[in-house]
């Protein structure tokens, strides 16, 4: 019969499910601040840089993107470090989620 395949010609196109999320757990994910209508914009200046370090300048960068466009990542790394340090900016009162890059 002519078009028919068998199962192992079949078996042999199939995609590899496996090998297709390869590389999801290599990506670094992300600490995101979002904007709030609550904290001034001094006050989460202030946090960048206690909490990360961050130049007043730099920190001043991330804050003006929370203001304007949102929201800003301001930290990235492994899954335990950003839920650490989504944890800090709940502590400091700030609305921080995380995703992956």
């Amino acid at each position: 019969m002519v078009g028919m395949t068998t199962p192992v010609e079949a078996e042999q196109t199939q995609v590899d499910p496996v090998g297709a999320d390869l590389g999801a757990e290599d990506r670094p994910w992300q600490t995101v601040v979002w904007n709030d209508p609550v904290n001034l914009m001094s006050y989460v200046t202030y946090v960048f840089q206690k909490l990360f370090g961050y130049s007043r300048d730099h920190a001043t960068k991330l804050m003006l993107d929370v203001h304007h466009k949102g929201r800003a990542i301001v930290s990235s790394g492994t899954k335990e470090k950003v839920e650490g340090d989504v944890t800090k900016l709940h502590a400091a009162g700030l609305w921080a989620t995380m995703e992956h890059a």
